[in-house]
């Protein structure tokens, strides 16, 4: 009995992991498994030359700090008029669950100079017209009294908006009602460098392996249940051959190919929606020294979450610059450094009926992104002037940003090809092989959704873990939404170590 049972804690204190992907999900677990089990192996595979250059990269498609202090999207108004703000509750504490894990790492040494990846910056939402006025009113008056939303303030005098955001006030019509709320504690985070931080802290572990230019192109299920896995080195121009015990895929528009390639039943009728994403670029130092807010608007009536525009300061190495957009187009690649055939290469038998039944409930969607991507640079100025009354075509360029691959799938609520907006957790029976899709707010909420796959799939080590988890996040399996007291300490020990 003794020899079994050594046997089990050894077979569980040792397992070999394959991270898929290089971006701020794949190091944000290792970096978590590391702390947890530093004897398990680990492997991560990712197919450019470095961390942090896809999806996560900080001029492509990574969040800035979504805290729902600012993003209208996440506070719903309902038929009688009221104001939905439980996503935002959600978002919100999310995104203070990361901020205490980055925090711990700077307090521990682990991260040197947090400012490199994050600064405090006003979240701002600015409107336009009586009825986003009321809307905006309403969604003060039912988030402002919240813990969590504490000094959020609201004006619909244009001069104290003139205060907020000049760039957006100057030489607009006084006819047009305007109002806006601020919350001075927001954040903008350049989520790439906090990923190549990440990435360098793992690759100084003897018990960690990261393999760059190196792509993952199958998977084989052995009879013990482990996964054989394929990966080509382009480097070497070699096929290899590695054993994990666990498997994640954290490889952006890319994880929903890799997943199919798995053949597990959980992938059979999953397919995606590849959105091009572009950004309008100033890094005219007069205009942008005037703009210091991320700043969120209403998306235009029928179209997604993800068209919501927004003008943002942002601090990307020693550049300073503003961001306008975004603006979106359809393509068939599912990674900006991808493969034209992306799209079609992932319809098969198992998905393909939910393809279709997508196209045909979403056809307003795909003839938005065509119109999208027919835009000329003076289609895109007359947006951001809805914003910037005075904006000069000379300070501004198009940036070409990442890719987003909406999931596409069947659910029993809402019948075959529903698309999902947001994040999801895909995962085998056995918990052996699991796939995150999806995208915002998914970069600022990475270590919640790492702390859900932990206790989704290794449930019989959380109670092990639980001590170095709650040392690393204090307000772990606690609401900060209900309790005022952890919530201010959590926030005034993260905005000490992470200088805010």
């Amino acid at each position: 009995m003794k020899t079994e049972r050594s046997k089990t804690m050894n077979e569980k204190k040792n397992k070999d992991v394959i991270l898929i992907g290089a971006g701020i999900m794949s190091t944000t677990l290792g970096t978590f498994l590391q702390k947890l089990e530093p004897n398990w192996n680990i492997k991560l595979f990712e197919k450019l030359d470095g961390a942090g250059k896809e999806s996560t990269n900080e001029w492509n498609n990574a969040g800035t700090g979504h805290a729902a202090l600012c993003e209208l999207n996440y506070t719903v108004e309902k038929e009688d008029g009221s104001i939905d703000a439980s996503k935002a509750v959600e978002i919100n504490e999310q995104f203070e669950i990361s901020k205490q894990f980055w925090s711990y790492l700077v307090k521990s040494e682990e991260i040197q100079n947090p400012q490199a990846f994050i600064r405090a910056l006003p979240h701002i939402s600015f409107v336009q017209g009586e009825e986003n006025v009321d809307f905006l009113r309403k969604r003060f008056e039912a988030l402002s009294n919240l813990p969590m939303f504490k000094g959020m303030e609201f004006t619909d005098s244009p001069g104290e908006l003139a205060k907020w955001v000049p760039l957006v006030t100057e030489g607009r019509s006084p006819e047009v009602p305007i109002a806006g709320t601020k919350v001075d504690s927001g954040t903008d985070v350049n989520f790439g460098e906090l990923t190549r931080k990440l990435a360098n802290n793992l690759e100084k572990e003897d018990n960690i392996a990261i393999h760059y230019n190196s792509t993952v192109t199958e998977f084989h299920r052995l009879n013990d249940g482990k996964w054989e896995v394929t990966v080509r080195n382009f480097k070497e121009n070699t096929l290899e051959s590695h054993i994990a015990d666990f498997v994640f895929i954290g490889a952006g528009g890319n994880a929903i190919p890799l997943l199919q390639k798995t053949k597990i039943p959980e992938s059979k009728q999953i397919g995606g929606f590849p959105i091009s994403g572009a950004f309008l670029v100033c890094s005219n130092p007069e205009v942008v020294e005037q703009h210091e807010a991320k700043v969120y608007g209403k998306e235009p009536p029928g179209t997604p979450p993800m068209t919501v525009p927004h003008l943002d300061r942002r601090y990307n190495g020693d550049k300073d610059s503003l961001l306008f957009g975004p603006f979106a187009a359809i393509g068939p690649k599912f990674l900006k450094y991808g493969s034209n055939l992306d799209f079609f290469n992932s319809i098969n038998p198992n998905n393909v009926l939910t393809m279709l039944a997508a196209g045909m409930k979403n056809i307003p969607l795909v003839k938005y992104s065509i119109q999208q991507m027919l835009m000329q640079k003076e289609d895109r100025m007359q947006e951001l002037r809805k914003f910037i009354p005075e904006a000069s075509d000379e300070d501004w360029e198009l940036h070409i940003a990442g890719k987003r691959v909406q999931i596409i799938k069947d659910t029993d609520h809402s019948g075959r090809g529903y698309i999902q907006f947001g994040t999801e957790i895909v995962q085998s029976e056995d918990n052996s092989m699991v796939a995150l899709l999806g995208e915002s707010p998914g970069a600022s909420t990475s270590v919640p959704i790492m702390l859900n796959l932990l206790r989704g799939n290794f449930p019989e080590y959380m109670e092990t873990w639980k001590p170095k988890i709650k040392e690393m996040i204090p307000s772990f399996e606690e609401s900060l939404a209900e309790n005022t007291q952890l919530l201010e300490e959590v926030q005034k020990s993260s905005s000490h170590y992470l200088a805010l």
